[in-house]
């Protein structure tokens, strides 16, 4: 049965870069799904409530479990936003679901955010315009 592992944060937590590491380290046959990349660069569209994202993700989850030993799914995922997500995941999953939630204080985010390669694309007013403190999802 297919394992899900759930990486969710705010922006500039270090998300994306666990998911991709634990993707080269866990081998073959892993799917790694990145909001980010499903919303900017696949859909190119904004997050929010009923996000064109969703619905593509959810595909992409449901391919990975039936295709895959291991799906990855990693992003923002607002708990608000993304709950349709967590109740399809869990009813699929059932008790294969591995869900994190990092909890790190914005200045560290804004210190990390300096190091990607993307620094320039918005800065510190945009990313605290996005937190959401404590976003724990009782689903998962």
């Amino acid at each position: 049965m297919s394992k899900l592992i759930i990486i969710r944060e705010n922006s500039g937590s270090g998300k994306t870069t666990v998911a991709k590491t634990l993707q080269q380290k866990l081998g073959h046959n892993i799917m790694l799904i990145s909001q980010d990349v499903i919303r900017r660069d696949i859909l190119c569209v904004h997050d929010g409530l009923d996000t064109k994202a969703l619905p593509l993700i959810k595909e992409l989850i449901l391919y990975g479990k039936n295709k895959c030993d291991i799906v990855i799914l990693e992003g923002i995922l607002n708990s608000s936003w993304y709950q349709t997500l967590f109740e399809l995941a869990k009813s699929k999953f059932k008790d294969k679901i591995f869900a994190y939630y990092y909890d790190i204080p914005f200045e560290e985010t804004i210190v990390r955010h300096q190091t990607k390669s993307n620094c320039n694309e918005f800065g510190e007013n945009d990313m605290k315009l996005w937190w959401n403190e404590k976003d724990f999802n009782k689903t998962l």
